[in-house]
């Protein structure tokens, strides 16, 4: 009797098998990473209460479509496109999970990573697939960037892509800026910037390369809002850290850390995919061991020898930590080049975990727990687009107090949503929790500040007022008038040195005391470094515009 031949097994799912190692501890990676390889085991056994489905031959589909692809420049220049187990594990991930209606489940896909580990061009490999492999009728493919230049690194590298495999050869149609499958009527394109020439889109996909460099959302919003007509739609975003905590970029990696420690309900982050590979807290950035958290293809793309080297030099020379930290190392931080280590300056105020309202109350009461005390004052005015502030310094009384500080914001109200908008600052937030003030009008109202300056110095013993003299004009002779000692503050290295080192000495051995006051924080955390041409080391005020001035003396 003739046996019935044995139908040849399966592969091994190449995502399971990179989560189950990860987990087990036999591929090194940082919590987030795991965080997200537990997702996806958790989901294997769970997902089918909520509606998900895992279709591995969905997800072989995908990764083995790269098998076709070759690589078109460096070393790798014709060689096959070999996932790494990172990269079979997120697109796997992408196109494996399937909603109970069988189509996909993940719609939003945001994977942050050190550069040179691979993600542009796994970025236009997936666009690739996209567009002539997911079944889509019509598909409509956008490569989307801050520039269009930026926008064609990754179209660019789909089109050599494109040009080295016969088979996608023979079936795309290239043309200037357009990749066709005329028989299906789908195109990929480079998209322009420009976020006010992108209504009228039907996305059926977007790779959105270096979020982190986007200067507003405006980009990311109307992908999204463009592929409402689509059964499933997938915007892909690819990004190193950035250093704008108020950016879409730093909105998403907080949304997709939520997503992957459970703190938001799992059904309400069901269709975000989340990868964000970085070293963890604690860890020794300069420590070989923890590099491959942040750079899964350590060793394959990125050479470990060329990032020991810049470590090196990194540790030796601070003023290029942060930009080796944040591209290389994946961390995010605050600036471009370091003033303030904003960790140790949050030791100034409560604990992280206390609520937005219990810090306001605390404020407030130490406002009225200071009435009579001495201190002084300093005033920096702004006409229209900034903000305003005066701010009061109040010396220790007893041994072992603190220096306490007092401030006052305040913003034009008129167009305060355009602004936040514009500046990626919750101007609104701040105001609705009582941290500044929106005067009338859409400039700054001098009078209204006028008057709260010398309502505070009936509250308290106000000594001096420094001023920065532009704007200041009238309001300074008027408070003169009225009693006030106001001072010059000059803007030179001279002027700002000295005071400057002295709140950065205040702010490191722990003598300071903030509040946790927002706004005070976001404008020391733009503070930026700039060395005295005549080699006095001082700094400076070398932040956005939209940062106050008063706030970084």
């Amino acid at each position: 009797m003739a046996r019935t031949p044995r139908k040849p097994k399966a592969p091994p799912c190449a995502v399971e098998a990179y989560a189950r190692a990860v987990v087990d501890g036999k591929v090194v990676a940082g919590r987030l990473v795991q965080l997200a390889c537990r997702r996806h085991l958790d989901d294997l056994v769970q997902g089918e209460a909520r509606g998900l489905a895992w279709d591995g031959v969905a997800a072989r589909h995908a990764t083995e479509f790269f098998g076709h692809l070759r690589h078109s420049t460096g070393e790798w220049a014709n060689h096959p496109f070999d996932l790494q187990p990172w990269q079979a594990f997120v697109i796997g991930s992408l196109f494996g999970w399937k909603r109970a209606d069988g189509l996909r489940r993940f719609r939003t896909a945001y994977v942050e990573v050190a550069r040179k580990n691979g993600k542009s061009v796994m970025l236009a490999g997936t666009a690739l697939y996209a567009l002539v492999a997911d079944g889509e009728p019509g598909s409509h493919v956008y490569a989307a960037a801050t520039t269009r230049d930026q926008a064609r690194i990754v179209f660019g590298e789909a089109e050599r892509m494109v040009e080295a495999s016969p088979p996608l050869r023979a079936r795309v149609t290239r043309t200037v800026n357009n990749l066709a499958v005329l028989a299906t009527s789908s195109w990929f394109r480079p998209l322009s910037a420009d976020a006010s020439k992108m209504d009228g889109l039907n996305v059926h996909f977007a790779a959105v390369d270096e979020v982190h460099e986007h200067p507003n959302p405006e980009i990311v919003q109307k992908l999204n809002t463009a592929t409402g007509a689509r059964r499933q739609p997938l915007i892909f975003e690819i990004t190193t850290a950035g250093h704008d905590r108020h950016s879409v970029c730093w909105q998403h990696h907080e949304f997709s850390v939520k997503a992957l420690e459970g703190s938001i309900p799992a059904e309400a982050t069901d269709s975000w995919f989340a990868y964000i590979a970085t070293i963890d807290a604690g860890d020794d950035w300069t420590d070989p061991a923890v590099w491959i958290k942040a750079n899964p293809s350590l060793g394959v793309t990125v050479k470990v020898a060329d990032l020991k080297r810049q470590v090196e030099e990194a540790r030796e020379m601070p003023a290029q930590q942060n930009a080796i930290r944040r591209l290389r190392l994946n961390e995010w931080t605050e600036q471009v080049t370091r003033w303030l280590d904003m960790a140790v300056w949050d030791e100034g105020g409560p604990s992280k975990a206390t609520t937005p309202a219990a810090v306001k109350a605390e404020m407030d009461a130490l406002t009225e727990r200071l009435a009579g005390r001495l201190c002084y004052g300093g005033l920096d005015l702004a006409r229209v687009n900034d903000l305003s502030a005066f701010v009061l310094l109040f010396p220790p009384t007893i041994p072992g107090e603190r220096w306490i500080t007092l401030c006052r914001f305040w913003v034009p109200e008129e167009d305060i949503l355009r602004r936040a908008r514009r500046d990626r600052v919750p101007y609104d937030l701040w105001r609705e929790q009582g941290w500044l003030v929106a005067t009338p009008g859409n400039t700054t109202d001098f009078a209204f500040i006028e008057q709260e300056i010398l309502d505070l110095a009936g509250i308290y013993d106000l000594r001096e007022v420094a001023f920065d003299r532009t704007f200041a004009g009238e309001i300074v002779q008027n408070l003169q008038d009225e009693g006030l000692t106001l001072v010059e503050f000059g803007q030179g290295f001279l002027s700002m040195a000295a005071p400057t080192a002295e709140l950065e000495r205040l702010s490191v051995s722990r003598a300071l005391w903030h509040g946790g006051h927002p706004v005070l924080r976001w404008n020391a955390s733009n503070v930026a470094v700039r060395q005295d041409p005549a080699a006095t080391s001082s700094r400076t005020r070398n932040a956005r515009p939209s940062a106050s001035t008063a706030s970084r003396r």
